[in-house]
């Protein structure tokens, strides 16, 4: 069986995160998306919310072998101890290319048997990004083709 984590903060998720998710879905057998819980970033929804709207959205989007969880950890340390063999990544532009490539060298000098697998974005969905949605967001601009109905219902709870 092979099983991958989708890692990333996703302040909020957004459908860009879940295009990739559901492309995902369809190569890995299970897909756990793993929240980071780093307490020394500020974030606009704490990992508990984080959590609870990307649940919601894989309901919305009825993927049923993708989880969600969440860690304070390195990514490729809970990796390995699930059992995942892959670890999903997302790619919007050339820009990302550079961060994404050294994070990748980073997860390979941990443990070389987690392999970094790259999504591209589809050209619609490229300039999707989470700070991008809350900047919209508090300027009034309606974001409800750009995220989930879960994290729209979180905003509007905040």
């Amino acid at each position: 069986m092979k099983k991958a984590i989708y890692p990333g903060s996703f302040d909020p998720i957004t459908n860009g995160h879940m295009d990739i998710l559901i492309r995902a879905s369809k190569v890995f057998d299970e897909v756990i998306v793993l929240v980071a819980d780093n307490a020394s970033k500020s974030h606009r929804f704490n990992a508990a919310q984080r959590v609870e709207m990307i649940e919601e959205a894989i309901k919305e989007f009825k993927l049923s072998n993708v989880k969600v969880d969440s860690t304070s950890g390195l990514s490729v340390q809970y990796a390995k101890k699930v059992g995942a063999s892959h670890m999903i990544r997302g790619l919007r532009a050339v820009s990302d290319f550079e961060y994404e490539f050294q994070l990748a060298a980073a997860n390979e000098y941990i443990d070389q048997t987690i392999d970094c697998v790259f999504f591209m974005s589809h050209n619609e969905k490229a300039f999707i990004s989470s700070s991008a949605v809350n900047e919209l967001y508090e300027n009034g601009v309606d974001i409800s083709k750009l995220v989930p109905a879960s994290v729209l219902k979180m905003y509007k709870k905040k």
